[in-house]
């Protein structure tokens, strides 16, 4: 007789449709996408055991990833309506700003000192 039985990371994303925040990462103005990462207990591929649950926060402008905290996280998952703050936001990955050229408007997040269509400087 074969058990098959294993342990595996996930990440599920989780409806929010609150407003837009002050990005944290790059200052721009930025929706939230809200994700749960957990960690799962499979029997024959069939979950069977969820813990070590996480919340988290990507913005849509330059991809920062900002911890939500478990209370927030959880009432988000249960479809309570919740609003989320700049202070209720733990920064784990900063994404790269994005450079505006003031002369052209050309928009970039490599680190460039001047802008590569029209050379201006970028500031």
């Amino acid at each position: 007789m074969f058990f098959m039985i294993g342990i595996t990371d996930r990440e599920k994303e989780l409806a929010y449709s609150g407003r837009m925040i002050a990005c944290q990462g790059c200052g721009r103005l930025a929706g939230m996408q809200v994700f749960m990462t957990y960690t799962v207990l499979l029997l024959f591929f069939i979950p069977c055991f969820k813990w070590n649950r996480r919340y988290y926060v990507r913005t849509s402008c330059c991809g920062s990833v900002f911890e939500l905290s478990y209370e927030k996280g959880e009432m988000i998952r249960m479809g309570d309506p919740v609003d989320i703050s700049e202070y209720d936001l733990n920064t784990v990955f900063r994404g790269r700003p994005v450079k505006r050229c003031s002369h052209c408007g050309y928009e970039t997040d490599e680190d460039f000192d001047f802008c590569p269509k029209c050379g201006q400087p970028l500031g």
